[in-house]
């Protein structure tokens, strides 16, 4: 039997796949991207939509300041939702303030465009939110966001496109892939097979499918996040990234600088705390604002302990924690949702396997930092 032939085969249409696709395209590769469900609906659409180098450290922080160019330039190409209303982080209390100054001095040195405003300015560019709840705002305007729900439906068109030598497949679940002395060759539910020089698998959290073993004694862990979107708000002006005290405290760009390490966590915020609730919000073009969100976790061989329910205790806690940081109506609610991601203490799961390359792990950096990591990953591998 003949089976046709790629450079790449892609498994996974998400960030991570879609943007592996789009660098083997600009190296003139023939690439098949394989998708086994209607339409992406994992990770990649269910999340804000903020591209925020500034919360990351390491490499992550270098690749999601690549992926901002590559952002741009496509947007400049093709509407893919690009909004560039910078990221705002609002510290609420003295020790948050401090560490939005250390990170301030930290991204200044890197040549990364950034501002700290006082609580008058802050408020002043937002006075939706509480007084009460601002010491400042540390801003970096350069920082952009995309449309979840759309995104990666767009850049798929843009790829698919502007690259004739790209082809794209939904509907297709693959079930089998092993390396052969030429290449490597896959098999689908429906007994097509496609070989290829290289098979990049970008799962997210699809761990049943393909070597499932392998994924079980991996150390990869699922986190289950909940979410939220207000009905549109039309008066309500909130343009960019909006990040919060919460996010001062979690997010690794913050745990990197000097005074991380005698943060204390005031007694109201404990309950919150375990949870792993961090407040972010986001506003859509119609107005409605998404918010959120909350972090539960289980071992790739247990990702449906996690269930499919959402628990209406941690939506609670976020509202609340919300209303003390905005004057608007965070309550009128039209929709919530559960998330999932994969993610691991090493950053990002590899797995060479010959010409079988797996690529999954990235955990809640893969809207910002995809574009850039795949970039350099991508020329590793085309020869």
């Amino acid at each position: 039997m003949l089976l046709a032939s790629f450079d790449f085969i892609i498994i996974g249409s998400g960030a991570l796949g879609t943007f592996h696709a789009l660098h083997a395209a600009r190296a003139g590769k023939r690439v098949l991207i394989l998708e086994k469900d209607n339409r992406p609906v994992g990770a990649t659409v269910r999340n804000f939509g903020q591209v925020v180098p500034s919360g990351l450290s390491g490499r992550w922080y270098h690749y999601g300041r690549r992926s901002l160019e590559l952002y741009r330039e496509i947007q400049q190409e093709y509407d893919i939702t690009v909004r560039q209303n910078g990221s705002v982080y609002i510290a609420s209390d003295a020790d948050e303030w401090q560490l939005a100054n250390e990170l301030y001095d930290q991204r200044r040195a890197d040549d990364y465009p950034c501002e700290l405003w006082s609580k008058a300015q802050t408020l002043a560019k937002y006075p939706v939110l509480q007084p009460d709840y601002v010491q400042g705002a540390l801003v970096f305007p350069e920082e952009v966001s995309v449309e979840p729900a759309l995104m990666i439906h767009r850049l798929i068109t843009y790829v698919t496109t502007k690259f004739p030598n790209v082809t794209y497949r939904n509907n297709t679940a693959v079930i089998g892939c092993e390396s052969t002395s030429s290449g490597a060759t896959v098999w689908l539910a429906n007994g097509e097979r496609f070989q290829a020089h290289k098979v990049l698998i970008c799962n997210g959290s699809e761990f049943r499918l393909l070597y499932p073993e392998l994924f079980a004694q991996s150390g990869l862990v699922v986190s289950k996040l909940q979410m939220m979107q207000t009905i549109p708000l039309p008066e309500v002006a909130l343009p960019g990234n909006i990040l919060t005290g919460l996010t001062i405290r979690r997010y690794e760009s913050f745990a990197d600088c000097p005074s991380f390490a005698n943060l204390q966590t005031p007694e109201h915020l404990a309950e919150l705390k375990k949870w792993g609730i961090h407040i972010l919000f986001k506003q859509a073009p119609d107005g409605s604002i998404i918010l959120g969100d909350s972090h539960e976790y289980a071992t790739a061989a247990q990702t449906d302990d996690l269930g499919f329910d959402i628990n209406e205790y941690i939506n609670q806690l976020m509202i609340q924690e919300a209303s003390r940081i905005v004057t608007f109506p965070v309550y009128r609610i039209q929709r919530t949702w559960a998330g999932f991601y994969a993610q691991t203490p090493q950053e990002i799961f590899e797995a060479d396997l010959e010409n079988i390359h797996i690529i999954t792990g990235i955990g809640g950096k893969g809207m910002t930092s995809s574009a850039g990591f795949s970039e350099e990953k991508m020329s590793f591998l085309v020869e």
